[in-house]
Parts: C-alpha cells; structure tokens; sequence
C-alpha cells in the first residue's frame, strides 16, 4: 500500500529537512551583565534560523584570555568596546562584524527595598557593611563603579567594605544572598523586561559619574561557523532582538 504525505505537509517536511541541513552551532561568550537578555534573543534566534545557540556567561577580560588561547567560540558579546577591537587588531575577530549592541546603565543595588535611596545618598552612611563590585580589571562595570566612587570623592572611605567578584554576576549575587547589602550591578541584572517592580532598591547612577559603557560585538575570526556566527551578531540590531534590549534598560 503506497502512502502519500498531503501536499502542504510534505512542503513543510521538505522546508524542515533543508532548515536542518544548515543549521549550525554556535559557541557565543556573552558578558555576565547581558546574560538573561543573551538568552532570550538566542532563543528567538533559534526559533527564526534553526540554528542553535550555546551561551557561556563570564567576565569580558576572561573570555579575552581565552579566545587567545583558542577556546572555540564563534561570538564575543563584550561588556566593553575595547577587548573586541583589541581581538581584531591582532587578526582573531572579523572587522567587519565589529559593532556596539548594547549601551548599559550602572545601577546601585541592594535586595533590601528600603536600604538605597534616589540619590545613593547610602554610600555615605553607616547603614550598611559591604559593597560588592566586578573586578575593575576584568569586567567593565567593575571600571564604571570604581570611576563612580572616585567622582564621588568616596573612594578611599569605602574601600575596606568593598567586595570583589570575578565578575558582575558574582558582584550581584553576593548581595543577593546577603554577603553584601550593597552592589554596583548592570540596570539589565534587576530591572524585569515585564515591566515588573524592581525588586529590593536601587539608584541609577547618573552617566556623568563614569565612561560610557558602550558594548560591542564581534565575530571570532577562527569560527568554524562564520556565516551562521554573522548571521547572529547581524540580528542583534533586527526589531526583536532590539526590543529585548531595550526591555532590560539597555540602549544602542
């Protein structure tokens, strides 16, 4: 008995099995700070190209040491401007995909909703033990809060209850199991894209108070899937990818 898919269905299965037979695997670095908005534009990546996506979160100087040591990733979303152009200038990323995604917002944070005021006032006080930031020399946010305390003239005053994390993912959570009542986090971290309350309290540290926190993508010149790999830094700047963005408190 011979048996015959219906004619829309078998275009369908056709479309499915091409779709298939190109899609690719991509090993993307996203720094720590746009990690859940990386996840959901992967997603929606995935969903339009069938490509799939493989997120790795860490510290943008960490992911610099290892792309120069050959770890296989296609994409680099930095936290900064400066690793992925240092990455081109010594031929390891593609120039031409070279270009800022996202434009983030430093953000004082506590889980306590009555700890931080409008103005971060706090900083000054004796309300609270420890402060949790980014290593300054590893994750740009950790740069922005150290520029933030020096415009502050508060520096030298705080540096005894200052903790340090790898990166700004570690910075957050230290204060979220409450190592620390205070951090220096990405507006990306606390702010849900629902248009949720944020929770505990923050201060939205006015951008005159550090460098702006441009953050650029890259195509990794050793990609052994470099049309797919564009593919995804290309979508970063499409309307869906783009709301996503803006919806965690990111500009462009």
């Amino acid at each position: 008995m011979k048996f015959t898919l219906p004619r829309g269905l078998f275009a369908l299965s056709l479309a499915a099995l091409a779709l298939s037979a190109r899609a690719d695997e991509l090993q993307v670095a996203v720094a720590a700070n746009f990690a859940p908005a990386a996840q959901k534009i992967a997603a929606q990546f995935e969903r339009d190209t069938g490509h799939v996506v493989k997120v790795s979160v860490g510290a943008t100087g960490k992911f610099y040491a290892q792309i120069e040591a050959g770890a296989p990733f296609d994409v680099l979303l930095a936290a900064d401007q400066a690793t992925p152009a240092r990455l081109v200038g010594e031929g390891k990323a593609v120039p031409a995909t070279l270009h800022t995604y996202a434009i983030g917002r430093l953000v004082l944070w506590s889980a306590d909703p009555a700890l931080v005021d409008a103005r971060g006032e706090v900083l000054k006080s004796d309300k609270w033990k420890h402060l949790s930031v980014a290593d300054a020399k590893l994750a740009p946010y950790g740069q922005a809060a150290k520029e933030t305390l020096a415009a502050l003239k508060l520096a030298d005053a705080v540096q005894a209850r200052v903790v340090t994390g790898e990166n700004i993912a570690q910075a957050l959570q230290f204060a979220q199991t409450g190592n620390a009542e205070l951090a220096f986090v990405a507006l990306g971290q606390v702010q849900p894209p629902d248009g949720a309350k944020v929770p505990g309290s923050m201060w939205l540290v006015p951008d005159n108070l550090y460098a702006p926190i441009r953050q650029d993508a890259v195509v990794i010149a050793a990609s052994k899937s470099a049309k797919a790999a564009t593919e995804f830094v290309d979508y970063l700047a499409s309307d869906k990818a783009r709301t996503v963005i803006k919806a965690y408190g990111y500009s462009w």
